[in-house]
């Protein structure tokens, strides 16, 4: 079933309406008329399946025929926190990260970022957009994750302790603690809020996090990790975390 994501005033009781290249895509590419099912959703975690009345090119209607819950989404709120590469490898780890569930996109500018002005990477915020919702509807996701204003390192790092979750920092030079260890028991003072709703995960650029970084993050409440002995481009790394953290807290079952 084609899944549309649309704006909530779109769907007014029990109609729905869809215009522009929606409309232009239901009735010229997918070739659907009266009578054929399609899947709406507003962004609000609802599933509602749409029985279309009209078709044309420039304006398609619909009768809401069901509306349930997405069974997308999953329990554990990842946010990535990812230091920005070129702007191909962002736009993977925006398109694959939405596939897996990631929740929430933060750009970031570390100080080995080949990129080093904000207003740089906001450039292309449209085109993110559109890689995420069609990421979204192409795997069942009932939310479209949200893309954050780009940040620098440390302010992110405070973003990050505001949230009160899990935060955690991709570093091949820790060799204390795995991402497994850290998933299969709590940190000292987390068994109350064991296993973690919300998780942080911080990525670095391609040359990764200086040790300046590092000793900065610690202080504001963040947790090295490594992944084991192999070194994962930018673009890899935070894709691989997310899956490991999913699977690890019951998320892929």
């Amino acid at each position: 079933m084609h899944r549309f994501f649309v704006p909530p005033s779109w769907i007014q009781d029990n109609q729905v309406t869809l215009s522009g290249s929606q409309a232009f895509q239901i009735e010229r590419v997918l070739r659907m008329r009266p009578g054929d099912i399609i899947m709406v959703l507003d962004n609000s975690g609802w599933e509602i399946e749409t029985e279309l009345t009209e078709v044309s090119p420039r304006l398609v209607k619909g009768q809401v025929r069901h509306r349930r819950l997405s069974a997308g989404e999953p329990r554990t709120k990842i946010s990535l926190y990812q230091s920005v590469p070129r702007s191909k490898r962002f736009e993977l780890v925006l398109q694959k990260g939405t596939e897996l569930g990631i929740v929430e996109f933060v750009p970031m500018v570390s100080e080995r970022c080949i990129i080093s002005d904000l207003e740089d990477v906001e450039k292309r915020r449209d085109r993110w957009e559109s890689i995420i919702q069609e990421a979204a509807e192409q795997s069942h996701r009932g939310r479209k994750p949200a893309v954050r204003r780009a940040t620098f390192f440390p302010q992110a790092c405070e973003q990050a302790r505001q949230t009160n979750g899990l935060s955690l920092l991709l570093w091949p030079v820790e060799d204390r603690r795995s991402l497994r260890e850290v998933t299969s028991q709590p940190p000292p003072g987390r068994t109350r809020s064991w296993p973690p709703f919300t998780i942080n995960l911080f990525i670095g650029p391609e040359g990764g996090f200086t040790n300046g970084e590092v000793a900065l993050a610690r202080r504001y409440g963040l947790l090295p990790v490594t992944l084991g002995p192999r070194i994962l481009r930018t673009e890899t790394a935070g894709l691989v975390a997310t899956a490991a953290l999913l699977y690890e807290l019951g998320d892929l079952e």
